[in-house]
């Protein structure tokens, strides 16, 4: 038997599925514009945080639409939802590191949440997801963070 997404869990991962597209395009342009010493490793680095922020945001949209919800599919509908926001286009590299690990709390805490929702609507599956999601995103703002204390 197929279950069917409710208000709440269609709410849930579309603001997340609207934060892997905020991340998704911010992350690249830290990718183009990230300057300094520390170019290389970050270049790489925010590469690997886009390419899995992708993943992610497959992987939620397709959950939601297996439990017949509908899942934000355009830029306009990912800034009206989203909790985290777009580069501001003049950060510096510290700053880019720092406002990444800052999204990943925001988004640790809402998945905290959203963790909840989907087990108090005997949703194991999406809770997988969400679980996951949360262990990758707590390791890679651990060291974002631990970077950042250079």
């Amino acid at each position: 038997m197929q279950a069917t997404a409710t208000q709440t869990l269609t709410a849930m991962l579309n603001k997340q599925i609207a934060n892997c597209g905020i991340l998704y395009v911010k992350l690249h342009n830290y990718h183009w514009f990230v300057k300094g010493d520390t170019f290389y490793e970050l270049h790489a680095k925010f590469e690997e945080l886009y390419d899995e922020i992708s993943a992610f945001l497959d992987e939620l949209a397709e959950r939601l639409l297996t439990i017949n919800g509908k899942p934000l599919a355009t830029l306009r509908d990912y800034l009206q939802h989203a909790t985290v926001t777009e580069a501001c286009g003049n950060e510096t590299a510290q700053q880019m590191v720092q406002t990444i690990a800052n999204d990943f709390a925001t988004i640790i805490e809402e998945l905290k949440q959203g963790i909840q929702s989907a087990e108090q609507e005997n949703d194991q599956a999406t809770a997988d997801i969400l679980i996951g999601m949360r262990k990758k995103l707590e390791k890679h703002r651990w060291m974002l963070t631990a970077f950042l204390a250079r």
